[in-house]
């Protein structure tokens, strides 16, 4: 006798609005309206005879049913993602699929595409820089790069290099911090903030162990981007992170404010897709994408590029990797 199954539609509407806890972002995600959504859960309720979610105006949650159905479809939906992944791929060109933030996407991984496709003719490679969390194998990417303290279990994550935060503004706006003793003076800055970044002026004040600074005011902005343009334009002083901001300071746009840079407790890590390693492009991809990182981060930390840093630990963290999520 075939096994019932309810709707497999709505049992798509139903994982994707639990792992986001939102009709609206699971909408958004699945590339239909929050309406369809929501009709889609109910009439999977019906099916089931059981609510699976409790909507309040402003929050939505899963119910004790809801709660205890979530992981069974969470991992049927990952078997059929990755079975499917692992399918050999017939195609003559098959894109290799990477999320990514922006900035890390514009200042970092697209300038240097241009040599993989040279190495690597037949391989297509897409990106998204879209700001939504990344499930593997579900969402169908390959890989994902992500700024983070460290791994997280549940896939394979692999080191790129680490950052160093520190103020930077443009070197007119710098000659306006001047004190009488030719020192800037921070406390007189337009600070700007970056909503979006898991370490900014807060973390930067704490590490430089500065306390006469309010970290509250300033301009805000959502992207890295935007903030050091913006201080580039002399709006005030934004925090760079090292080596990513190596190519302003380094043709004088923008210049270090007077202060020191900070280890910033995050680093850029490759996140895999189980199962990547066994097909030969996202081999090739992986490879190029680590060898470069690492020739990246040695040629950032030679002297004289940026003294400041501590370097420490370098050969550990360039052969660290987990499983994570």
């Amino acid at each position: 006798m075939p096994l019932r199954l309810p709707p497999l539609n709505a049992l798509r509407f139903f994982e994707a609005a639990a792992r986001h806890g939102s009709f609206k972002l699971a909408a958004a995600e699945l590339n239909v309206t929050p309406s369809a959504v929501s009709h889609g859960i109910v009439a999977l309720e019906d099916a089931l005879g059981v609510a699976l979610f409790v909507r309040e105006p402003r929050k939505l949650s899963l119910t004790p049913a809801g709660e205890q159905y979530f992981p069974y479809i969470a991992e049927a939906f990952s078997l059929i993602a990755l079975g499917t992944q692992r399918l050999p791929d017939g195609r003559a060109h098959r894109a290799v699929s990477v999320s990514c933030a922006p900035t890390f996407a514009v200042r970092w991984l697209v300038p240097r595409l241009h040599a993989f496709r040279a190495q690597w003719p037949g391989i297509d490679v897409s990106i998204d820089t879209s700001r939504r969390q990344v499930g593997f194998p579900l969402d169908g990417f390959d890989f994902g790069i992500r700024l983070s303290r460290g791994p997280v279990p549940g896939s394979e994550w692999s080191r790129l290099f680490g950052e160093r935060l520190v103020p930077v503004c443009s070197p007119a706006y710098r000659d306006t911090l001047l004190d009488a003793h030719g020192r800037v003076d921070l406390r007189r800055a337009a600070l700007i903030h970056v909503d979006t970044a898991s370490e900014d002026w807060q973390a930067w004040l704490d590490g430089a162990g500065i306390v006469d600074i309010d970290a509250s005011r300033g301009l805000r902005f959502d992207t890295i981007q935007l903030a050091l343009e913006a201080a580039a334009t002399g709006m005030g002083v934004a925090i760079g992170r090292r080596p990513l901001v190596n190519a302003e300071l380094d043709a004088g746009t923008l210049v270090e404010a007077g202060a020191p840079a900070v280890d910033a407790k995050t680093a850029y890590w490759l996140v895999s897709a189980e199962g990547a390693d066994e097909q030969p492009d996202l081999q090739a991809f992986r490879r190029w994408l680590l060898d470069a990182a690492h020739a990246f981060d040695d040629a950032a930390s030679m002297p004289g590029h940026d003294s400041g840093h501590s370097g420490h630990d370098r050969g550990h963290d360039r052969d660290l990797s987990a499983r994570s999520l």
